[in-house]
């Protein structure tokens, strides 16, 4: 078994708690090595981030937004998160139980029994260009918010006509990407064994309440206008700018995100928040 761990960068306290993992993972007999940045920061040598797609566990030291970046490059590997964050929705380990959290886990995939879960990733996509894969959410928006700024469109789902106007833009967001920047737009929550997306309008000057649709719903927003131009961001990175008028589909891809070890209590999560 091959396990790679990833520690969030410039984290002195995540570094060390990912080389006391690598030793205990070492100890009980897998494969085991850190990214890099990691292993720098601890005086030893690692490997690309990339490699964790080669693995058969990836670890995310850190807040969800380590996990996210360990996500992004494990491919198909489960990602184990442990949190060193605020909330956790994706990092359900505490610092105190890393260790036996992670040995845990190695001692299931050699009896086969690892717990992991699938939790659906996103894609944008025009003629042509396709983006990277989201788990959180993607957002289609003006080159620039406010006044001034933001996209004319119009916003359709399975085909059908929803909405339309001008707003800052349109996100589309996942279950696990419910709590994150389409909470921050007063979008809904979507509990994370429900199959939904979120459809969420930003700052529109008309438009339509946030809407649940179905996990696999083709959610089309189409940028109006000669001279329109419009960014399309996948989890708030990899900006893709394009020119109107364009229609950009947002849908469900693979592989979906897959997470290992101990769920996290979603309620108590959103507990922290307030």
């Amino acid at each position: 078994m091959q396990v790679g761990i990833v520690a969030r960068k410039g984290n002195q306290r995540a570094v060390s708690l990912a080389d006391a993992i690598r030793e205990a993972v070492a100890d009980a007999g897998a494969t085991v090595w850190l990214d890099e940045a990691t292993a720098e920061a601890v005086g030893t040598d690692g490997r690309p981030v990339d490699a964790l797609s080669e693995c058969d566990l990836a670890v995310a030291v850190g807040g969800d937004g380590t996990f996210l970046f360990a996500a992004r490059n494990a491919g198909s590997t489960p990602v184990l998160g442990v949190n060193l964050g605020e909330v956790g929705f994706l990092n359900a380990v505490p610092p105190e139980r890393a260790e036996e959290a992670v040995v845990a886990e190695v001692e299931k995939f050699q009896q086969s029994a690892m717990n992991v879960r699938e939790a659906p990733r996103l894609a944008a996509r025009t003629d042509g260009w396709e983006s990277v894969p989201a788990a959180n959410e993607v957002v289609i928006q003006g080159s620039r918010r406010g006044n001034g700024g933001g996209i004319n469109y119009e916003l359709r789902v399975n085909g059908a006509l929803y909405s339309g106007g001008h707003a800052d833009g349109v996100l589309v967001a996942t279950p696990t990407g419910s709590t994150a920047y389409n909470l921050s737009e007063g979008g809904t929550l979507v509990h994370p064994t429900v199959e939904a997306l979120v459809v969420n309008e930003m700052c529109p000057t008309d438009g339509m309440p946030p809407l649940a649709v179905d996990v696999d719903a083709t959610v089309s927003v189409t940028v109006t206008g000669a001279d329109a131009e419009a960014v399309v961001v996948s989890d708030g990175r990899n900006p893709h700018e394009l020119s109107g008028p364009v229609e950009v589909v947002v849908e469900r891809t693979e592989p979906a995100m897959r997470i290992a070890g101990p769920e996290s209590d979603f309620f108590e999560a959103l507990g922290k928040l307030s």
